[in-house]
């Protein structure tokens, strides 16, 4: 484990520093390692940490006592130094405090510590539509986000300009309160969240009248979101450190966007692949044409040859969509369709008797009837 570093050269002070320069030097450097102004940052979270860390202590009289005659071990727990007498400072201890240490706070005992460390943001989710052309091609779109800031009057701190919350003088910063309980076994010592600093170990005198006292903001943000080439139905982006921000010195959140395509009038998807059904005229079908097909690059040209039946998908390669990692695209297929003509006049209809009867069964495929596959099938 890494060696602490002395908390005034963290906060760039003497050791002689009064109040007053602590609580500069600590608003100066908890500034310029904010994790707003880094999102992502690591290097900038853990010093922000140790920054707030060093004030800790380096603000609270009692714990700065101790940290200029003992060091680190005088403000940290792990070390011993309890002020206890006979067993280095254990005479205080409680089945909650055992059960903590074992267990990490697992049902219901001693979570405090966990809950009064650095924790993470949520994530916020969002939900936006765009075209079948803008899933295909990728896109950017800016949407409006509803979320929690710091608040820019305190700094997040919830305390009224000028002023810092103090330390809680019933929990004495800890953020925990024991009570004991006499039972027949003897005394049986309950810890719990204090109720006046709510488990902080800080009370705010004089609240931040912008953000009354809370330290955060609600506002409406517009957000750049870049949309990758390939993106299909459902997909999710996330950008890192757009969310809700942390509690105590804990990183944002993210915000994760997924995506609703809305339906195309001619074109469906499948993975990468592009499907569209495409009507053709009996004639174009028995004597062949030169299709104009849509895809999503515009209209390509296809010799279709003669004698094509209904039904039949033929494939043009690289028409589908960009695949999203990756070079290369998917292909579309056409399904063409003869559609059949409606409310013919006389003469049509006359017609359409007397090629008939020309071409008899000359110019189709004799297929067999349903029972005369029937009757192969059982032979």
């Amino acid at each position: 484990m890494a060696e602490k570093r002395d908390y005034y050269e963290v906060l760039g002070v003497s050791k002689g520093a009064s109040d007053a320069e602590i609580k500069k030097a600590y608003r100066r450097e908890a500034k310029k390692y904010h994790p707003d102004l880094h999102p992502g940052d690591k290097a900038a979270e853990a010093k922000f940490k140790e920054i707030n860390e060093a004030y800790e202590v380096l603000s609270d009289p009692e714990k700065k006592a101790r940290y200029d005659q003992f060091g680190h071990a005088g403000v940290d727990p792990s070390f011993g130094a309890g002020g206890g007498s006979g067993f280095g400072g254990f005479e205080d201890f409680d089945l909650g405090d055992i059960f903590g240490n074992i267990f990490g706070g697992f049902g219901g005992f001693g979570g405090n510590s966990r809950r009064n460390g650095p924790r993470r943001g949520s994530d916020i989710r969002q939900v936006i539509e765009i075209t079948f052309e803008e899933a295909a091609f990728g896109c950017e779109k800016d949407i409006n986000v509803t979320k929690t800031e710091h608040c820019g009057s305190c700094g997040g701190s919830g305390a009224k300009q000028g002023t810092s919350p103090e330390t809680c003088s019933h929990c004495h910063g800890t953020g925990q309160v024991k009570t004991q309980q006499r039972t027949p076994f003897g005394y049986m010592t309950n810890v719990g969240t204090c109720p006046h600093c709510g488990g902080s170990g800080k009370v705010i005198k004089e609240p931040c009248a912008s953000c009354r006292g809370t330290g955060k903001i609600r506002v409406n943000k517009k957000i750049n979101v870049k949309i990758p080439a390939g993106i299909d139905e459902g997909q999710t982006i996330q950008l890192q450190g757009q969310g809700e921000p942390g509690e105590r010195g804990g990183p944002f959140g993210d915000l994760l966007i997924t995506m609703r395509i809305r339906k195309h009038d001619l074109f469906s998807r499948k993975g990468f692949d592009v499907f569209v059904d495409m009507p053709i005229t009996f004639v174009q079908a028995a004597l062949g044409d030169t299709l104009k097909v849509p895809t999503l690059d515009g209209i390509v040209e296809y010799d279709m040859p003669e004698g094509t039946q209904t039904g039949t998908m033929f494939r043009l390669r690289e028409k589908g969509i960009p695949h999203i990692r990756g070079k290369g695209r998917g292909d579309q297929y056409v399904t063409v369709n003869i559609e059949v003509p409606k409310n013919l006049t006389s003469r049509q209809k006359e017609l359409l008797r007397e090629f008939e009867g020309d071409v008899g069964t000359k110019g189709y495929k004799h297929q067999k009837s349903f029972f005369d596959k029937m009757k192969d099938k059982w032979r």
